[in-house]
Order: C-alpha cells, then sequence, then structure tokens
C-alpha cells in the first residue's frame, strides 16, 4: 500500500558505492514493506534536468522507521 509522508528534515540515501543524497522537503509518496520503505517524489526542472525528474529511493526499514521516530519524516500528512 502506497501512503503519503511529509519529508521535514535532512533524509538522506546512498546509490550502490555512492555519496550520501538528500530527499528533498515536501510530500513523498511511500510503500513500506517488512525489508524496506520505497520513497518516490517529483522536483520541478532545473538548468541541468529541464521538465519534471521522478526519483525513488530504497531505505532500509530501520533507517525508514528512525527517520520517522527524530522526526524527519512525519507519516501522519
Amino acid at each position: 500500500m502506497t501512503k503519503t509522508v511529509q519529508v521535514t528534515g535532512q533524509v538522506q540515501y546512498r546509490e550502490g558505492d555512492g555519496a550520501l543524497l538528500t530527499i528533498r522537503k515536501g510530500p513523498v509518496e511511500v510503500e513500506i514493506t517488512e525489508l524496506d520503505a520505497t520513497l518516490g517524489w517529483t522536483e520541478n526542472e532545473s538548468a541541468e534536468t529541464p521538465g519534471e525528474v521522478h526519483n525513488r529511493a530504497a531505505l532500509p526499514i530501520a533507517d525508514y522507521k528512525r527517520y520517522v521516530a527524530e522526526g524527519a519524516i512525519r507519516e501522519d500528512a
């Protein structure tokens, strides 16, 4: 089941072995399983990326729950 949550603080994820990337603040769709939470969001165009950019990130469920506990993700959105 997909639901909308609010990113209100610093939430980061890593693509492979790369650097940490930050998810922008605002509404984000999330689908939660036993193992992970997949977040999806859209960002507006920039000089580097014309048009809308659709992003997705998978977080281990422990990291997702930590962000919720810290208040960086608000589930009551």
